[in-house]
């Protein structure tokens, strides 16, 4: 059975996640989480796009970007999910698949809803009993979105322009 289409609309946000494959950990170190960064920062330039939220969890990704082109995300995340699972098969002296299948994305109007949606991404290692305070935790963009931290990965959010 093939299947489906992926729903791209212009002008809209999306909620980006990808799962480790089996729902095994993709981050073992540190060093895993800051790599994975690293490439997001570049992918944003290479296919102009922005980050508004993410949160980084064990065994799975979410993302919230802004893209130029809805055509653009596939490529973007190709190139993300590639250079990730070739770093962590080299370092781990793993082969074969890390991500789970397709990603998923979901469409967001550029609207309040945004807002919501980056605190539910931020909010996934309180919810998942990783932490019990959502800025202890180093791997996502609370703390850089709320405590106005310099913005190294993230872009401003403007929902009314």
């Amino acid at each position: 059975m093939s299947r489906m289409p992926r729903l791209i609309v212009d002008n809209a946000c999306y909620h980006i996640i990808t799962r480790g494959n089996q729902k095994k950990s993709v981050f073992s170190a540190k060093e895993d989480y800051l790599y994975y960064l690293n490439i997001v920062k570049k992918a944003k330039k290479k296919h102009k796009i922005l980050l508004y939220g993410y949160c980084l969890m064990p065994n799975h990704v979410h993302l919230l970007i802004d893209p130029e082109s809805g055509q653009d995300i596939p490529k973007f995340m190709h190139w993300i999910c590639r250079g990730y699972a070739a770093y962590f098969n080299a370092k781990y002296d793993k082969v074969g698949h890390l991500w789970q299948g397709r990603f998923i994305s979901k469409p967001l109007l550029k609207d309040q809803y945004l807002i919501h949606c980056s605190n539910y991404i931020e909010e996934n290692p309180v919810r998942a009993g990783l932490t019990q305070k959502m800025d202890a935790y180093l791997w996502s963009s609370y703390n850089e979105r709320c405590f106005h931290s310099i913005k190294t990965t993230l872009d401003e959010i403007n929902i009314y322009g």
